[in-house]
């Protein structure tokens, strides 16, 4: 007989059993580091978790948990708590090899579907800009699986940029994406004059919409505008005649707006892509 191997951690962490049932039941895998949230109760056995997590994943190097994301540059408290004291990875993604310091960038695997979704969208030759690239993950999977023309990638995190300056090295994508180490607010100056932008990405939830002038600015003729929410289903509706009402400010006509709900986010809380069709009046 074979020995029965366990298949989740919870099966092996050295925990009272009254509180096996607060043990998180998702966490996010990067390259060879776990990031996990751990409720306050179970603080003092961050260490036993950890080091079950490690047990169960053989490919797994680091356990670190983490506190949600916060501020502009979108980043997390890290502690590592089981494993090698490294918060540096490779992480891979439909073809593409991504390199992250999760305790200095944004990076998120749960959104590999939605990025190989945009990149199916594009058109041969399209013009893009990424107002907020991060470590360029939109960017590199979308010229990677698609044909545009060029990608302008934006981010205000100096840390991005460099990981992003890798990143598109090791894709071997130097002539497809163009990287800007400056503030969205500042795109107008950036991008050059008069090109029709096909498609312009904002994925800063939480932030978004304060940016969302200054992607209309981009808008020459017509534009699709990916913009990224995180909203309560009950919100939703009165977002998108707040975006309509600030296009209307900018003399642009929303042609269409397509909801895609990405992932739950909290109770009640979806991340959310607006697919919007803008078009200058």
């Amino acid at each position: 007989m074979r020995e029965k191997k366990p298949y989740s951690y919870k099966e092996i962490v050295s925990i009272p059993k009254n509180l096996k049932d607060k043990l998180p039941t998702s966490y996010d895998v990067i390259g060879n580091i776990i990031l996990i949230k751990i409720p306050d109760e179970l603080a003092r056995y961050k260490e036993e978790i950890g080091s079950s997590l490690l047990t169960i994943h053989k490919n797994i190097k680091t356990v670190c948990l983490v506190d949600p994301v916060s501020g502009e540059y979108r980043t997390r408290k890290i502690k590592v708590i089981a494993g090698e004291k490294n918060t540096e990875t490779v992480h891979k993604e439909y073809g593409s090899e991504f390199f992250v310091d999760v305790a200095k960038t944004y990076f998120s695997p749960r959104l590999a579907n939605e990025r190989i979704r945009i990149a199916k969208l594009v058109k041969k030759g399209e013009i893009i800009i990424d107002m907020f690239t991060g470590i360029a993950p939109f960017p590199i999977i979308i010229a990677k699986n698609s044909s545009p023309k060029i990608i302008y990638a934006i981010d205000k995190n100096k840390d991005s940029i460099e990981f992003a300056k890798l990143n598109i090295r090791k894709n071997n994508l130097l002539d497809k994406i163009e990287l800007f180490n400056e503030d969205a607010e500042k795109i107008k100056d950036l991008i050059p004059k008069e090109i029709n932008v096909d498609r312009i990405i904002m994925n800063l939830p939480t932030m978004s919409f304060g940016f969302f002038d200054k992607a209309l600015d981009m808008v020459v003729k017509q534009s699709i505008i990916h913009y990224y929410d995180i909203l309560s289903e009950h919100d939703i509706d009165n977002r998108i005649k707040s975006l309509i009402k600030v296009a209307n400010c900018k003399n642009i006509d929303i042609k269409n707006v397509d909801i895609i709900k990405i992932k739950s986010y909290a109770p009640h809380e979806f991340y959310i892509c607006f697919d919007i069709t803008a078009k200058k009046n």
